[in-house]
């Protein structure tokens, strides 16, 4: 019989782990990692690209020109439409559905994968 408390799928996890650290330690792990974590740098959105299409969010070009003229007289300075416009794409970011604390999340995942 095995263990009913999951011993045999943390005993694999470990084992697991270890050759992945092991393989990464290597001049090959380190290279390929490099080139994986290069892949990911590049494939995040950018929040400060301009709405006008390039970054998949598209502002209605008067309400863009009307909130950088109400801007401009609150900040006393000329704000320009670019300037809002990263504005907006940096607020309209879609942001996690439920927020927990991260001592809620480590308890949630401990229970989930318990040694």
């Amino acid at each position: 019989m095995r263990c009913p408390f999951g011993c045999r799928e943390a005993h694999r996890k470990q084992h697991s782990t270890r050759r992945s650290v092991a393989y990464y330690a290597t001049a090959e792990g380190k290279a390929k990692k490099k080139i994986q974590n290069g892949k990911r740098a590049h494939s995040q959105a950018d929040p400060e690209r301009n709405a006008s299409g390039d970054g998949g969010l598209d502002f209605d070009a008067g309400i863009v020109s009307y909130i950088a003229m109400v801007t401009s007289l609150i900040e006393r300075r000329r704000v320009s439409e670019d300037e809002i416009a990263a504005m907006l794409a940096r607020a309209m970011r879609q942001h996690r559905i439920a927020q927990r604390r991260r001592i809620d999340y480590v308890i949630a995942q401990l229970k989930k994968n318990a040694p």
